[in-house]
């Protein structure tokens, strides 16, 4: 294994030590943090929770979809994720008469479980650092794309002479901002089908309202099983396959836990951006949060009413709704947050600090001696792009979903003035699937609201020469954003499945001519083209400059502060977080407990909500006290947790485990006041938030049914 000049050096900010914070690598454990963990309570050895050459508990855990965790729950290759994780897989095989949105769903039998043909669960088989590699021939004095294309070569060669067994993968990526990189082996299953989920009413209980917050009553897991070919390998679907004999399942414990116990989170963390200068926290809480957060505030309010309304667009929408929601609402909170715990001025006095160390040393005078006043200009630079371009991304690409289309579509659309016939008419088939899928859950009538009061965000918050012009002159021709809206809704043979498809029916030529004049695309190229001679080069023009500084301050923080430990901010990589079970005080006067129980669950309940209803057959669970084995000492049913586990969106479905390996819950959020822990964890008020495992078991035997599900997990008592 190659070392580099910055492995194992200390951790970032002083209130990490000892209060488990942190995203660690697994394969620095026994070096960086076993001594720490068995103090807090970890009774297993660094090399039980990673082991490139054994099987450990590495080997339970994977990234599920490309974007949350999921683990390995038999040896039967169960697998348990949350909820909304799951979501779009229940979604999809949801329809009026079968609603497993609202109903949920238990496969019988495996014969019964259910195909879904594009989710995945990615297994990690070992991890190497290969910084020498990876940085070979690369020097400080490098433009941004040079150093790139070297590194994009030297890993090019690392993938050519490493050796896989068949069904690996290569995943190589940088950390510490680019100052360091690791390889991951992984094996990628492609047969993964749906077991089990509860109703919304229980999975998706509190929905929008607690999302973010505590106390919280969710019940958020599903199940799914991993499917392998014969041969153990992966493979795509088939009824050949067989199920996964993992190397590793974890046991569940039904223990329960206690405030103080030790706990561990393993999972793929998405992003986390610890390391940051103040003027880009005071950016970020600021500047372009504000705006995210307003574009996405009133698409929500409109899709919200439609789904109140209409059964049939509550199940269509539902998926999108919650993935709009859950960014709006973290967004929302980070930068209150970051504002309520003085992150800035945090950040501050750590760069006083900072400075106060370099102008004492010569070498480190030289090298970052005035670093943070150049990224202070970069940052003021950028501001007004970067605030813009938000807005052109939230309005036209992530939440106005026909402007989201033709984004998709237009370099095929392109491809017929470019090169022809021939090419443009290779991909009319696969533009046909594309559009069945994206009509099959679309309602036009949600799409044009939202598209008339986006559009109408960004004329009045994009200066005019960037583009607020050319939206706002286009919506006065039409009597407003409505008329505009209502124009392009009506005429655009997009926004209609049957005028779409009748259109393909048609020869390549008509259909390129249709759609070069077709007033949605019309409009998206105008709004577009604006924004690509705007907007995206001064962005491609200063983001450069920021990320080498980024790098360079990244490495600076390590260099001067010789006596922390860093861990790198997450990408999506595998990681392990320790903390413990904790209560804590969001603000004067007010103590959170660490658990929440069944009993909350109904005192918020309210009959035919769409947040807050429970199933009759819960009620029932309660009032009769049903609650088997699951029950606490004192006979009430836990249904979540509190954690000072250092989380982030990836870790949605990470297990929770307790000193010796065993899964005790199952983390799905995070605390209202703790969501700006992605910039600025701190201890005292950062909590994760973990459905108790005995509530998962509890709607799965007592509530479900499912006893096969049960008799194929080790159960510890």
């Amino acid at each position: 294994m190659f070392k580099s000049s910055l492995s194992i050096l200390p951790l970032f900010f002083s209130v990490f030590i000892g209060a488990q914070g942190g995203m660690w690598l697994p394969l620095d454990l026994k070096n960086q943090n076993e001594k720490e963990m068995k103090s807090l309570g970890l009774k297993l050895k660094a090399t039980d929770i990673y082991n490139p050459d054994k099987p450990s508990i590495k080997d339970a855990i994977c990234q599920f979809n490309g974007g949350c965790t999921g683990e390995i729950i038999s040896p039967q290759g169960l697998l348990l994720t949350n909820h909304h994780c799951g979501f779009e897989e229940i979604q999809s095989h949801s329809t009026l008469e079968h609603n497993y949105v609202d109903d949920g769903f238990w496969a019988a039998t495996q014969k019964e479980e259910l195909p879904c043909p594009d989710a995945t669960a990615m297994f990690v088989r070992r991890m190497e650092d290969v910084t020498i590699t990876v940085l070979k021939g690369i020097s400080n004095d490098m433009g941004e794309r040079e150093r790139q294309s070297m590194i994009d070569q030297n890993i090019k060669d690392l993938r050519g002479r490493t050796r896989l067994q068949k069904g690996e993968d290569i995943l190589i990526r940088a950390f510490y901002e680019g100052n360091k990189y690791y390889m991951f082996i992984t094996v990628t299953y492609k047969d993964v089908r749906l077991v089990g989920a509860p109703p919304s009413a229980i999975g998706k209980f509190g929905a929008d309202t607690d999302n973010w917050v505590w106390p919280r009553h969710t019940g958020d897991f599903s199940m799914f099983r991993v499917y392998m070919s014969p041969d153990s390998l992966p493979a795509a679907y088939s009824e050949k396959n067989i199920p996964l004999i993992p190397r590793h399942f974890l046991p569940i414990s039904i223990k329960g836990v206690e405030e103080g116990d030790f706990t561990m989170v393993y999972g793929f963390p998405g992003r986390t951006t610890e390391y940051l200068p103040a003027v880009a926290v005071k950016q970020m809480s600021d500047v372009l949060n504000p705006a995210r957060v307003g574009v996405r505030d009133q698409a929500l309010k409109i899709m919200d009413g439609y789904m109140r309304r209409d059964p049939s667009v509550k199940i269509a929408y539902v998926a999108k709704q919650s993935s709009i929601a859950n960014a709006w609402k973290k967004w929302l909170g980070e930068m209150q947050g970051l504002k309520k715990y003085n992150a800035y001025e945090k950040k501050k006095a750590f760069e006083v600090d900072f400075l106060s160390r370099v102008k004492n040393s010569v070498d480190l005078n030289y090298k970052y001696g005035n670093l943070l006043d150049r990224m202070e200009v970069q940052y003021a630079n950028i501001e007004q792009y970067a605030r813009a371009r938000d807005y052109y991304l939230e309005v036209f690409v992530r939440n106005t979903e026909i402007m989201a289309l033709i984004a998709n579509l237009n370099g095929w659309i392109d491809s017929y003035t470019k090169s022809g016939t021939p090419g443009f008419a290779a991909k009319i088939g696969s533009t046909r699937e594309t559009l069945k899928g994206f009509y099959k859950d679309y309602r036009p009538e949600v799409d044009q609201d939202i598209f008339a009061a986006l559009t109408e965000i960004f004329a009045k918050n994009v200066p005019a020469e960037w583009g607020g012009t050319t939206v706002k002159t286009a919506a006065d021709a039409k009597g407003g954003y409505k008329g505009f809206a209502e124009h392009v809704f009506q005429n655009s043979a997009l926004t209609d499945e049957k005028r779409a498809m009748a259109l393909l029916e048609k020869s390549p030529a008509d259909i390129a001519s249709a759609l070069e004049k077709d007033p949605a695309v019309v409009f998206w190229r105008a709004v577009t083209k604006d924004f690509d001679a705007t907007i995206s080069p001064k962005i491609r023009e200063i983001q450069p400059v920021i990320t080498s500084m980024q790098r360079q301050y990244m490495a600076a923080q390590m260099e001067v502060f010789k006596e922390k430990r860093f861990f790198p901010d997450a990408n999506s990589t595998l990681r392990l977080t320790y903390g413990q079970v904790k209560a804590f005080r969001p603000k004067d006067a007010v103590i959170y407990d660490y658990r929440t129980y069944l009993d909350g669950v109904m005192e918020k309940y309210i009959p035919g909500d769409y947040e807050f209803d429970v199933p009759k057959k819960l009620i029932t669970l309660y009032q009769t006290k049903d609650y088997g084995r699951y029950a606490s000492k004192d006979g009430r049913m836990p249904v979540a947790f509190l954690g000072s586990n250092h989380t982030t969106g990836g870790n949605s479905g990470s297990p929770a485990l307790d000193g010796k390996g065993n899964l005790v819950g199952l983390n799905f959020d995070r605390v209202w006041e703790g969501t700006m822990s992605d910039v600025n964890y701190d201890p005292a008020i950062c909590r994760n938030i973990m459905v108790d495992i005995r509530y998962v078991l509890f709607i799965v035997d007592k509530y479900a049914g499912a006893t096969r599900l049960i008799n194929e997990m080790k159960i510890i008592k």
